[in-house]
């Protein structure tokens, strides 16, 4: 909570002044900028991931096994990267649109050139194709999960297949829709890096501008209130929207419905249209960096400085998740040990973090860091004679501390459901033989929960490598990690040279999806 009560601090402690000059200039564009993207991913990201786990689904075709789990693949780009990626694909003068006058007898650009990316649509159309394996995660198990009885019984009342999904199978996918669209809408209003090069002005790009170009911590900070409570919007309104729905199961067991057999044509243009998502959110911009980080690579090979990026990359993320893995197994710990009010509330403001964008989160923690900072620098001066300068910022810290509030929730979440799973009595069972709450931790807890957790170890080193807005804000002075390397290529138009560190972010960042695909083949 430190970083959210600074931020608040800050911001309704800065000068009077500056309301009045965001509210006329920076927060009526900022603000409407924000809500049409938010408006253009959450339509875009319902219509393809409620689409595509309608189709593996509900219908059996050739390829459906392998795009089951494709489906997945965006979301090993990060936003920075497929806007980055598609700049250099789709430019003027680029292999794209050069064969598309090639084949219409256009000689140059001035005849004939496809609308420019960079605009409000095109940063839409790019982050929905990235982000809708979110809805589309939680939907299919929502269909997974339904039972065959409810399809016969809408058959047996006349209810034709086309509008099964329509009046029964949508409904009662509603609450995992909303679930995997708010998820969607935070990765976008993170969003920093695919925005700007895209030339849309969001809060998030005006709180980076404010503080780094025009040197205006109290102005971020307002600012970053201001998305602060988007976000608390969003989460009302989607609570909101479900008040009055409920939902329940029967105690028989649920038959999962049989999916219907295509074949021949329509079949393959079934794959074909589960195909189109994975093709652009995925393989379009993974072939473009491999072809250029093998350009660059086969040119001038593979510098030290991208190795030190990598270095520094590797052991922050390592770092931050050893932290956040110990943080969210005391916390999910803390409420099997004693549960009730108190620690159910403290579970979830310690979660609270995954929820606020990179901006937010890291000028919350500048505020009562570099505090401690100067504390620490006049209390060396003074009893040892000697300056330590940003010992927290300089050293990254902060930086780590900045990656731990952020995915806290993950580690957190998958220790206390790892712990769910173990039942009481052999908590009990250990007692009576003598171990304390400690032993049984260790001896019990922990051996049934290492696959849970090493999941969420997974993820949030994943997550911390590829966290961009925070890291750009907190980093220490010359220290460069992959994120940040490509950032600033980008932001110079020179993308072949962050080829390389764009291709390792993909890489790496496939390994979760990997284990999101053994555990969808396995619930299927």
């Amino acid at each position: 909570m430190t970083p959210i009560l600074a931020l608040a601090w800050e911001a309704l402690h800065g000068s009077s002044d500056l309301w009045p000059h965001l509210f006329a200039f920076v927060l009526p564009t900022a603000l409407t900028q924000t809500l049409t993207l938010l408006l253009g991913v959450g339509i875009l990201v319902i219509l393809i991931g409620t689409g595509s786990a309608w189709l593996v689904t509900a219908y059996d075709f050739p390829g459906r096994s392998t795009l089951e789990w494709a489906l997945l693949l965006p979301l090993a780009v990060p936003t920075y990267i497929i806007a980055y990626a598609y700049l250099d694909i789709l430019h003027p003068i680029g292999v794209v649109q050069g064969a598309i006058r090639a084949v219409l007898g256009y000689s140059s650009p001035r005849e004939f050139r496809l609308p420019d990316i960079r605009s409000m649509t095109g940063c839409i159309v790019l982050l929905g194709f990235v982000l809708y394996p979110y809805v589309y995660i939680t939907t299919r198990a929502m269909f997974l999960t339904q039972a065959a009885n409810l399809i016969e019984a809408a058959r047996t009342l006349g209810t034709t297949r086309s509008r099964i999904f329509w009046r029964v199978a949508l409904p009662l996918a509603r609450p995992a829709i909303a679930v995997g669209v708010s998820l969607a809408l935070m990765e976008a209003l993170n969003d920093i890096g695919a925005s700007e090069f895209l030339g849309v002005k969001t809060l998030t790009v005006s709180v980076y501008t404010t503080w780094i170009t025009r040197s205006d911590l109290p102005g971020a900070a307002q600012i970053a209130l201001a998305m602060l409570f988007l976000v608390i919007a969003l989460i009302v309104i989607e609570r909101w929207a479900r008040r009055r729905q409920r939902y329940s199961l029967t105690a028989q067991r649920n038959r999962s419905f049989t999916p219907r057999k295509l074949g021949g044509f329509a079949g393959w243009m079934a794959f074909c249209s589960g195909f189109v998502p994975v093709f652009i959110g995925f393989v379009a911009p993974a072939a473009y960096l491999a072809i250029e980080a093998w350009k660059r690579f086969h040119m001038a090979g593979l510098s030290r400085q991208l190795v030190s990026e990598a270095s520094n990359t590797i052991i922050m993320s390592a770092v931050a998740t050893a932290i956040v893995l110990v943080f969210g197994i005391a916390v999910a710990y803390a409420m099997r040990l004693r549960p009730g009010r108190f620690s159910g509330v403290a579970y979830r403001l310690s979660t609270v973090g995954y929820a606020a964008p990179g901006t937010v989160i890291a000028i919350g923690i500048l505020i009562p860091v570099a505090a401690l900072d100067q504390f620490i620098d006049r209390n060396a001066m003074s009893w040892f004679g000697f300056s330590t300068g940003l010992l927290l910022i300089g050293s990254g810290a902060a930086l780590i501390y900045a990656y731990t509030v952020r995915f806290l929730a993950i580690s957190a979440g998958a220790a206390e459901a790892g712990f769910s799973r173990i039942p009481i009595s052999f908590d009990q069972a250990a007692r009576s033989l003598g171990q304390d709450a400690t032993g049984t931790f260790r001896n019990v807890h922990l051996p049934l929960s290492k696959t849970a957790l090493a999941a969420a170890g997974l993820l949030v080193f994943v997550d911390c490598m590829k966290e961009l807005p925070a890291t750009l804000l907190l980093r220490p002075l010359n220290f460069e990690t992959l994120a940040t390397h490509l950032y600033g290529e980008a932001a110079r138009g020179t993308y072949e040279e962050a080829s390389i560190a764009a291709l390792a972010i993909v890489l790496i960042g496939t390994l979760p999806v990997i284990v999101l695909a053994g555990v969808g083949r396995q619930k299927a």
